[in-house]
């Protein structure tokens, strides 16, 4: 892989990571929209493999065989520097958008409903034609549950170790789905700000704790997803479409403090601005990576098609 497509996957990973800082924003919504989505998920299902056939394996002296073929699999050149861009797009976001979320949270909430909904074209121009009826019905069904969903009024739970390690695993189970957005489930059940702080705070007994669920809730998901993009692709990309579509509720720029749908205000010109810059940088993000898989299906297809010339030719004994 050229080093410039290793540091795009840095990028794709910063965004990521700023994103599931976000109420409302899926890191799985981004890694659908600048094309790493699946070739993650894969990964993380072979991670999870090979973790369970090392447990299982070398302890029974069998050997690393079957582990060391999963790790092989991963799209390590992918994985890695996604990691690496991740990591500090997250800690970089919870330091700044905390601030920029509390003072201006209408602008905010705009420019993200703008991101989020032109990413609905993502998860709907991945189905493969024919579209049956039973997609739109799940479609449907996935955006009034993710509507409902985001609609919750805010609880506040204590964060005991074992309420953060379940909260944890539900959170990261949102990262790897698009349209539902971990940060936001967090805000839900009153965790986000104790998690921010933590992460701010360099609170390494909460991280901990938090990491483990992460692993556990990742392990337990990860692996189910995987095998419903597989055996029914169709019908998994229309429920993330419909939860992408339902989660615009969570974005709408005018809501009170127990999350009541409102009228626009007076600021309704720079919202309006700021909802349309929003829409279109994942529409340019979209066009570009569509076009930088048509050029690489292009060359691929030139390097099977093509005979070197005769002179080049390995001559044949005969």
């Amino acid at each position: 892989m050229a080093l410039g497509e290793r540091v795009g996957h840095v990028f794709r990973g910063a965004a990521i990571g700023v994103a599931e800082a976000v109420p409302g924003i899926s890191g799985g919504t981004i890694a659908l929209v600048t094309g790493v989505y699946e070739r993650l998920i894969a990964s993380a299902g072979h991670v999870v493999s090979a973790v369970r056939y090392a447990v299982a394996d070398v302890p029974r002296g069998r050997g690393w065989g079957r582990a060391g073929e999963q790790f092989r699999q991963v799209y390590w050149s992918v994985v890695l520097p996604v990691f690496f861009g991740m990591v500090p797009g997250l800690l970089l976001a919870a330091k700044l958008l905390e601030p920029v979320l509390t003072q201006y949270p209408e602008h905010t909430r705009g420019l993200f409903l703008g991101l989020v909904l032109a990413s609905v074209m993502v998860p709907l121009s991945m189905i493969p034609r024919p579209r049956h009826v039973g997609h739109l019905v799940a479609l449907v069904a996935a955006a009034i549950g993710a509507f409902l969903l985001t609609g919750l009024p805010q609880a506040e739970l204590t964060p005991h170790p074992l309420i953060l390690l379940v909260a944890a695993a539900v959170a990261v189970c949102a990262l790897v789905m698009p349209g539902v957005s971990g940060s936001f489930l967090l805000l839900t059940v009153g965790l986000y700000e104790p998690t921010i702080t933590a992460l701010n705070e360099r609170d390494l007994g909460y991280i901990a704790v938090f990491g483990t669920g992460m692993v556990i809730g990742l392990a337990s998901f990860v692996k189910l997803l995987q095998w419903l993009l597989d055996k029914h692709r169709r019908m998994t990309l229309a429920v993330m479409a419909g939860a992408l579509l339902g989660s615009l509720r969570a974005l709408w720029p005018w809501q009170t403090e127990d999350r009541t749908m409102i009228a626009p205000g007076d600021n309704l010109l720079p919202i309006l601005g700021l909802f349309l810059l929003g829409l279109a940088v994942v529409s340019l993000m979209f066009v570009a990576e569509q076009r930088r898989l048509r050029r690489a299906a292009d060359t691929l297809a030139r390097e099977s098609t093509y005979e070197p010339p005769a002179s080049y030719r390995t001559p044949v004994n005969r």
